[in-house]
């Protein structure tokens, strides 16, 4: 009954490092390496980085942080989270193309909720006595899942081109999924004697028993990358390079001991005088029996079944004016999540030879306005990269949406 628990077990599973999570994206300046890589992002239209931080990195959540973001929501709003870290390796002998093979670690959270919704788990219903709470469309996915992966660049089409495809097999660890359909609410009577909750819902999740181990094997999958470059004439600038990118194309099927819930009942519970549902007594609670709760009132079953994986799309064009600076435009956009597209330009520019750096700035996704900066040192050996695409979360939290972070450290092969 304490919808805060739910949060903070979706959060302590992320740890704190895509911009846009590919591997094809930097061989331009990497070649034929092997390469570190991790990527984070976290970002909501809704809650305030001051109030996203408590939960990852803890601390007391005061009033005043509540109300902010309270203040300033819509009705529906959205919060999501990527974080990936892989090694990977572009090796070959031929000049045309090269081979690639990587291991990546991804966990994924997206989230819709109502301002409804996060009132209940932030102030409990305490102070909206004799008032209806509307949770339809509130939503909760959390996915963890390995990759092993395999794949080739051709990189020498027409000796400027590029295509890049590889394929993933996925090893599914772990996933809690739950939706509230139309209709799902919570009303409390006017001295707190009488909830009733209209339930309709769904909810998804893996194997449970092994839900805290690293190396949990709760489910099997596939997935697909292409990427694609060309450079073309353009009347703008002195060249002109299109970049497209789309990865996790694919699936994970979770094994039979998963578990799925659904329930489209309402519920009256009396007899209980309850202020506030974030204080509940135990003398209250030990009164209730929360399994058989669960047993009775909701269709509980253990079967196998599948979930596409947000696929992530990206379309760049960059213009390349004078020698030193590049000025880029594009779209992002992740399907089978509830992220909003996303248009931004990045300013490029070269301090020297080795040296470059660059300016994003951002509208749309999980957040809103995104500003970051990135540099990146290219030498004949080694490629650094570090960066981020919303800075704003770490200069400004008490008022700004959005955060991440970003780095690439490649050893270069010799020729």
């Amino acid at each position: 009954m304490r919808a805060k628990f739910i949060l903070y077990f979706c959060f302590s599973s992320l740890a704190v490092f895509s911009q846009y999570n590919s591997e094809f994206l930097n061989f331009e300046k990497t070649g034929r390496s092997i390469s570190i890589n991790a990527e984070y992002e976290l970002g909501s239209n809704g809650i305030y980085n001051s109030l996203l931080n408590k939960f990852i990195y803890g601390g007391y959540i005061d009033k005043k942080t509540k109300d902010a973001s309270n203040n300033s929501m819509k009705n529906m709003n959205v919060m999501g989270a990527n974080m990936n870290y892989d090694i990977s390796t572009f090796f070959g002998r031929n000049s045309k193309y090269s081979y690639l093979i990587g291991f990546k670690d991804q966990r994924i959270f997206n989230s819709s909720f109502t301002k409804d919704f996060y009132q209940l788990v932030f102030y409990g219903n305490q102070p909206y006595k004799d008032e209806t709470k509307n949770l339809s469309g509130s939503s909760i996915n959390s996915l963890r899942f390995q990759e092993l992966k395999l794949g080739f660049i051709w990189h020498k089409i027409d000796t400027t081109a590029k295509v890049g495809v590889s394929i993933s097999i996925l090893k599914g660890q772990q996933l809690f999924y739950i939706r509230a359909k139309e209709g799902s609410s919570l009303y409390t009577n006017s001295d707190g004697t009488e909830l009733v909750f209209n339930s309709n819902f769904n909810m998804a999740l893996s194997d449970t028993n092994d839900r805290k181990n690293p190396f949990a094997y709760t489910g099997v999958g596939a997935s697909a990358d292409i990427f694609f470059e060309t450079p073309y004439k353009s009347k703008i600038g002195k060249e002109s390079i299109l970049t497209v990118n789309a990865n996790n194309i694919g699936f994970l099927h979770w094994f039979d001991n998963s578990v799925q819930y659904s329930s489209d009942s309402t519920f009256k519970f009396d007899g209980y005088h309850i202020n506030n549902l974030l204080d509940l007594k135990d003398s209250t609670l030990a009164a209730i029996n929360r399994d058989s709760i669960i047993r009775n009132t909701t269709n509980a079953h253990k079967e196998s079944f599948n979930i596409n994986i947000p696929t992530n799309l990206l379309i760049i064009n960059r213009i390349r004016f004078t020698d030193k600076f590049v000025l880029g435009f594009g779209f992002r956009y992740l399907f089978n999540s509830n992220f909003k597209p996303y248009f931004f330009t990045e300013a490029e520019y070269s301090f020297n030879s080795k040296i470059t750096g660059s300016l994003h700035v951002g509208y749309g996704g999980y957040s809103k306005l995104n500003c970051g900066l990135a540099f990146s040192y290219v030498s004949k050996s080694w490629f650094f990269k570090l960066g981020s695409n919303s800075l704003q979360g770490y200069i400004s939290p008490t008022n700004t949406y959005g955060q991440g972070a970003f780095i690439s450290i490649a050893k270069k092969f010799k020729r």
